[in-house]
């Protein structure tokens, strides 16, 4: 029999998942009835969704503690107006914007969704919707607002009964200090405020933490806003600079910078910001039918530099303005890890779970060389998938940690900086908790003391035995190499320059680039090679020949950079070939070395090809990093994660703000052929594409037919 611990008042939306047993499903909002044993809930489910009268509860269900987040009475009426039912997870994965709409008070300004586009509007009345029949009935909530003109004045028409409209409505909360004067004052006092409620519902009281204070005289209130407004004259903006800009109707919207130049027809610069929220009229990134970066539809506004601010929304101290204090750290679903591992997030998922603010893995105190390996490593892999599946009772505490990382990421995408930074307390080593690290120095760690795994390579040099590693650092000469290489050919030129070979075909390769500190790089560009093929470097394996597709008996360093002879390709013959190739007055000087090849290979065998595909890559831009992640086999499937793109306060006060974005442009270029990959010479790369190309510092490669155990 279960044992039960009666509650009272508690209640919940679910997150995830379904009930063990009745009708709770994603979305559905309960109330706490027992607290039963083995983390689980027995619930009692309201329907909601805009209903003329209040809610009764309907008989329940079993759901799990960890699929569920816990809800404030005044948070679940509100969640309970808005339908469909997904629409209120949305809005709960906006954490600012919903601990904002719960703190709304009569007289607040705030941008709402209306079939004519988006609208600022004034907070007449909170309204509790319908009357209560049981004392286990929940009234819905919803807001009488009333719009205003684009002349920033309230509308003086005689209006019929105000629209209502539900939290997930409201598209952004206008902070006090932003509100022009026309648009917070008229004739010295909030108009409207003692309208009468419509007559089916019953007006709510203030309940708003936030409500502004009535200033004694239009000259004081100037005086205020006018102190609290930065000089943004001479602040320079960049791509990722977050910005508003106030629209002809007297609307701010804010987005970030993704593309700053001059655009076709145009002669000064011009920015173009990916919005907030989805606005009519705007596009996915096109502006005059050329693709400046990529978005969500109707979020790309294109506009002169001129028209840009500062966003103030997260200004610091210097301004004037509130600084958020560490517990401002915006409200995050908990996590209870019931020893259930999660798979990686599937392709068809990933952009409703990852991509957005405040997504992905939180950075704190120099942690992005941590942050951004651990988000290529597990986000998506298929390869790396049972690594971290133990039971356990056999893992370390350490192991434990780095497990609820992963099952975090891909269950809620998002895991808060006190998760990581207790794993990096665990690491042993103070310098993990407090100062970056060089992400190989990690992976090192990670794998072999973490994990208890062996070393992922086996490297062999002529005549020497095997040696272990868990990254591949590539070493060459400049000379040896185009301006632009591919992965490919620095790996086969490092490893035929290093006279090594891979005794077997590694289930992941991590290969890291020429480059050393944050400013030293051998090649300006390199080109991502979406495969690898490993067939001709691994060590007595056979080998087809370079000319006639034969098995190879020889191997020549000196034709490598031969451009006769397609340069930077692996160049193995047979007998004949050999003879005829160095025949060449140019190569006659050569010293091709014998293979070592397998007994029982014919010499027309076909040669079986040892593939490996790109799934993440590392970058680093002035002592930051960040990464690109392929979240599924589609070309365009790929993500790109900031852990620290933006933050909220100051250095001593606040928290970053991590990010990820779809960056389905990185397909279109690297389905390509390599060929003319290292051909082109992009002039003006989309930004995204820049990073990529010029910053990356580690590429990581899986081989899916053989996971990591």
């Amino acid at each position: 029999m279960e044992n039960k611990t009666v509650v009272k008042d508690k209640f919940f939306i679910v997150i995830r998942g379904k009930s063990r047993k009745g009708f709770f499903c994603r979305g559905c909002i309960g109330r706490v009835e027992a607290e039963v044993q083995q983390g689980e809930l027995l619930g009692l489910l309201y329907s909601g969704g805009g209903s003329s009268s209040a809610v009764s509860p309907k008989s329940g269900g079993i759901v799990r503690r960890e699929d569920t987040y816990p809800l404030t009475r005044h948070q679940a009426q509100l969640l309970l107006f808005i339908s469909p039912a997904s629409k209120r997870l949305d809005l709960l994965c906006n954490p600012q914007l919903f601990s904002a709409i719960c703190a709304l008070s009569q007289g607040d300004l705030v941008v709402v969704k209306h079939k004519k586009g988006h609208l600022p509007a004034l907070v007449k009345n909170l309204m509790q919707i319908g009357r209560k029949e049981g004392k286990d009935d929940l009234h819905m909530l919803g807001f009488e607002v009333e719009s205003v003109d684009s002349d920033n004045n309230f509308s003086s028409k005689k209006p019929s009964p105000l629209p209502l409209f539900s939290a997930a409505d409201i598209v952004q909360v206008v902070p006090s200090y932003s509100v022009p004067l026309g648009l917070h004052w008229k004739d010295g006092q909030c108009g409207g405020l003692n309208k009468k409620a419509v007559t089916r519902i019953n007006s709510m009281p203030n309940i708003g933490s936030h409500a502004r204070p009535l200033r004694e005289s239009h000259t004081e209130q100037s005086r205020v806003i006018q102190s609290q407004i930065p000089n943004t004259s001479h602040v320079h903006l960049e791509v990722g600079s977050l910005v508003e800009v106030v629209s002809n109707s007297g609307i701010t919207v804010y987005g970030v910078i993704q593309w700053l130049g001059v655009p076709e027809g145009k002669t000064n610069e011009w920015a173009g910001i990916e919005l907030d929220y989805e606005v009519n009229g705007c596009s996915d990134g096109k502006y005059g039918g050329q693709r400046y970066f990529t978005c969500k539809g109707n979020r790309a506004l294109f506009v002169p530099v001129t028209k840009c601010s500062p966003d103030s929304r997260f200004l610091c101290n210097s301004t004037g303005m509130q600084t958020p204090k560490p517990n401002d750290t915006p409200p995050v679903p908990p996590f209870e890890d019931l020893e259930e591992d999660v798979p990686p997030v599937p392709e068809s998922e990933a952009l409703s779970l990852l991509v957005g603010r405040m997504k992905g893995i939180q950075g704190h105190i120099n942690s992005c060389y941590l942050d951004a390996t651990l988000f290529s490593l597990f986000s998506s892999s298929v390869t790396l998938d049972n690594i971290c599946q133990k039971p356990a009772d056999t893992e370390q505490p350490i192991a434990c940690s780095l497990r609820k990382i992963v099952n975090r990421l891909r269950r809620q995408g998002f895991v808060p900086a006190e998760s990581v930074m207790n794993f990096r307390k665990e690491l042993g080593c103070d310098t993990f908790r407090t100062e970056e690290k060089d992400p190989e120095e990690f992976i090192t760690v990670l794998f072999q003391k973490v994990l208890c795994m062996e070393p992922l390579l086996k490297l062999r040099s002529r005549q020497e035995e095997s040696q272990g590693a868990y990254t591949f650092q590539i070493f060459l000469e400049k000379e040896q190499m185009g301006k632009m290489p591919t992965v490919q050919q620095l790996l086969d030129t490092s490893c035929l320059s290093g006279d090594l070979k891979f005794e077997e075909m590694p289930s992941c390769l991590m290969v890291q680039m020429p480059r050393f500190g944050n400013k030293y790089k051998m090649f300006s560009h390199i080109i991502p090679s979406t495969e690898l093929d490993m067939t001709d470097l691994l060590y007595n394996s056979p080998r087809e020949c370079f000319i006639c597709g034969h098995l190879a008996e020889y191997e020549c360093l000196q034709c490598l950079p031969d451009r006769k002879l397609q340069p930077g390709r692996i160049k193995q013959y047979c007998s004949t070939c050999k003879t005829q190739v160095h025949t060449h007055p140019s190569r006659q000087g050569h010293s091709p070395k014998a293979l070592s090849v397998p007994a029982g290979v014919a010499s027309d065998s076909p040669v079986p090809r040892h593939m490996m595909q790109l799934f993440a890559v590392l970058c680093i831009q002035t002592s930051h990093y960040v990464s690109f992640v392929k979240y599924g086999p589609d070309p365009h499937s790929w993500l790109f994660f900031d852990s620290m793109a933006d933050r909220c306060g100051d250095d001593q006060h606040g928290y970053n703000i991590p990010e990820i974005r779809a960056c389905p442009e990185l397909g279109d270029f690297l389905s390509q052929p390599e060929e003319e990959l290292t051909c082109s010479n992009p002039s003006q790369p989309p930004e995204l594409l820049r990073r990529l190309l010029c910053d990356s510092y580690m590429f990581f490669y899986q081989n899916p037919a053989t996971p990591l155990s």
